[in-house]
């Protein structure tokens, strides 16, 4: 079903093109649960065969995720604010937790939104707690356009260069994001070692 489903959308990709990348993206990025990688690695398979071309996938891809991320963000921002202010109480969210979120990503805003947008499962929620936080607009758009471009470089490079070859494609994802996931867990560390580090030099 999922091979049928991948197959389906080369289908739909080769017929849309660069649009269908930008809207089946921009629905990756925003509330609907969406798969990028059903997205792109199949782009990046059209591309390897001249059917496509690597800068323009990127560029529509990039694109629909931040117009997706966007929405998000803004929803949150309008409405998400609005309702746990006025119901959070019946959920164990005081007011206070919404100040002490909005410090949170004033000072961590931009390592957080550029690492959720590398983490499965995260990529399209971590818009959420920044558009409620108010994070700044330039810098959650600089910091998802950096996160959301090295996955889809990510994805339609694997698609590039291995094709159709579904067993090799899951194998080399699983160990892309393995790679990815070690690879933030040490920006991670490393990013609160400076903030300690900072922290005892300031007193």
């Amino acid at each position: 079903m999922i091979r049928e489903l991948a197959q389906d959308l080369v289908d739909l990709i080769f017929d849309w093109g660069y649009v269908g990348i930008f809207c089946l993206m921009a629905v990756e990025s925003s509330f609907i649960p969406f798969p990028s990688e059903i997205i792109l690695i199949p782009a990046g398979y059209l591309a390897s065969k001249g059917d496509m071309s690597l800068g323009m996938i990127m560029f529509s891809g990039l694109g629909g995720s931040m117009v997706g991320a966007f929405i998000n963000y803004y929803l949150a921002l309008t409405l998400g604010r609005k309702i746990l202010k006025k119901y959070g109480k019946y959920f164990f969210i005081k007011e206070s937790a919404l100040d002490k979120m909005d410090t949170f990503f004033e000072k961590h805003g931009h390592i957080s939104t550029f690492t959720g947008r590398l983490i499965p499962g995260i990529r399209q929620l971590i818009s959420i707690p920044a558009g409620i936080a108010r994070m700044n607009l330039v810098v959650f758009s600089t910091y998802t356009a950096l996160g959301a471009g090295i996955w889809a470089f990510i994805l339609t490079m694997l698609g590039y260069s291995i094709g159709e070859n579904q067993e090799l494609i899951d194998t080399y994802l699983k160990q892309i994001t393995i790679g990815v996931l070690i690879v933030l867990i040490l920006l991670g560390s490393w990013y609160v070692y400076y903030q300690r580090s900072r922290g005892v030099k300031s007193e």
